[in-house]
């Protein structure tokens, strides 16, 4: 069973993701999306260092990271046998920040009231290099999954454009291209008709 409240510890991958409270939408217009997309790089981008996401309309995916202070290579953890530290009261703070200016915006705009997101955040601790592979895959096919579009890989709110282009972000994509081996099959596994059986273990919804 899932470990809801699991310290995050440095040098460890997490999978995090949350839905509006009582299934309420957590997206309105193009606008939240860009503005949960800068507050998240403002608040935890200190903190932890992001490979793959997805934003859907009343949930969101992360795949991260935490950062060390002793400056592990990013991706590599596993390879190199990082020694973790609990670091609970930073990220989780910071996350809890994030995730309160967010809701303080959006119930403003809604002119809502009450708790925006479930309560605690989920987070899964990731322990081998294949699950990491499969999440990007399973993060980026979300929108798929739920009926939200027809091909995943034009969604606009996730990272799975993001790797393969040049142009400057905050995403690991180097190290999810190596992953893969290549750019080439991490494009190839996404092309590939969508199994259930991979994901099915992290599909949470």
């Amino acid at each position: 069973m899932t470990d809801y409240r699991c310290p995050l510890e440095k040098g460890k991958f997490y999978h995090i993701y949350n839905r509006g409270n009582a299934g309420t939408n957590l997206f309105y217009k193009k606008e939240n999306y860009e503005f949960f997309l800068h507050r998240y790089s403002e608040y935890l981008s200190p903190y932890v260092d992001t490979f793959a996401l997805c934003l859907l309309p009343n949930h969101f995916h992360l795949l991260v990271q935490i950062k060390d202070d002793g400056g592990a290579t990013r991706g590599d953890t596993f390879q190199k046998g990082v020694t973790s530290t609990p670091t609970r009261d930073a990220t989780s703070e910071a996350f809890r920040k994030f995730f309160t200016s967010y809701s303080m915006a959006i119930n403003k705009q809604q002119n809502r009231h009450g708790s925006l997101f479930e309560k605690p955040f989920r987070r899964k601790q990731i322990n081998n290099t294949r699950y990491l592979s499969n999440l990007v895959f399973y993060i980026h096919a979300n929108p798929q999954l739920h009926g939200i579009t027809n091909d995943f890989r034009m969604y606009p709110w996730s990272s799975y454009d993001k790797i393969i282009k040049d142009s400057p972000t905050r995403l690991q994509k180097e190290a999810v291209l190596q992953w893969f081996s290549s750019t080439e099959n991490y494009v190839a596994y996404h092309n590939q008709k969508m199994d259930l059986e991979i994901i099915k273990e992290m599909m949470i919804e």
